[in-house]
């Protein structure tokens, strides 16, 4: 087994922490539609309120998206999947199945503390 070297993973390395490099990361469209979406919105509140830490929380959010995307590209889609299917059963009346892991647990299992 090779060891990778920090920050690389076998789909690639991390993107850099700046917007140009976390958009060509997001292997979704809807992530990629989501994150221009939120950077318009998030440009328009920091010209209103100079308040760049605002800025600094919507890249670092969505860099860790983007790192998501980089080393689970799979894990990105099933995410979408599923949530088509429970979109679909919510709006049949049906009831949504639960998982058995904490936000925490599941988080955790994905690197993110």
């Amino acid at each position: 087994m090779s060891v990778q070297p920090p920050g690389v993973f076998p789909e690639g390395p991390l993107p850099e922490k700046n917007p140009h490099a976390i958009r060509r990361a997001l292997v979704m469209p809807q992530d990629r539609d989501g994150f221009d979406a939120s950077l318009d919105a998030v440009l328009a509140e920091v010209r209103a309120s100079s308040d760049l830490s605002l800025l600094r929380e919507f890249i670092h959010t969505w860099w860790l998206i983007a790192c998501d995307s980089v080393k689970d590209p799979q894990g990105r889609r099933d995410l979408y999947e599923r949530a088509v299917r429970v979109q679909e059963l919510a709006d049949a009346g049906k009831p949504i199945p639960r998982g058995d892991k904490t936000w925490r647990e599941l988080l955790a299992e994905r690197g993110v503390e």
